[in-house]
């Protein structure tokens, strides 16, 4: 099961960030929607890159579902923050952003705390309500 964990967490990782990378790619061919006009942002929809991150998006929707049938989301959440790392990476090499130092610590200090969570159990076993005694005097 543990693979089996991992590699759902990867695809939520990939596919996420990837999707989001591709959304951003798409809406700068597009150019700003006005909030005027926001029905003008349906026409982005025959854009390529919009469209296989759409895709992207609901294999990692899917995903993320998986995940949470067998985890807890406090551990699903914070264990899909690696995903921060990948979104970043892909703006600086995929879409030329520039991304400051102070950016790349606050990702490094994500980075860290992901590694924490993921060290813990994936699911915790509720606990039985306490049921009170009355003490008969």
């Amino acid at each position: 099961m543990n693979y089996k964990k991992y590699l759902v967490l990867f695809a939520i990782t990939c596919f996420g960030s990837t999707g989001d990378a591709l959304l951003k790619r798409g809406m700068n061919d597009f150019g700003p929607v006005d909030l005027h006009n926001v029905l003008h942002v349906v026409t982005a929809l025959g854009n390529p890159w919009i469209l296989i991150g759409i895709l992207s998006l609901i294999v990692f929707f899917a995903s993320y579902l998986i995940a949470l049938s067998w985890a807890d989301l406090s551990y699903v959440l914070p264990a899909t923050a690696l995903g921060y790392v990948v979104v970043t990476l892909l703006g600086k090499y995929f879409l030329h952003e520039n991304v400051s130092a102070l950016r790349w610590l606050g990702v490094m200090l994500v980075s860290c705390g992901v590694g924490w969570v993921t060290r813990g159990p994936s699911l915790t076993v509720p606990q039985a309500p306490v049921k009170e005694q009355h003490e008969i005097a």
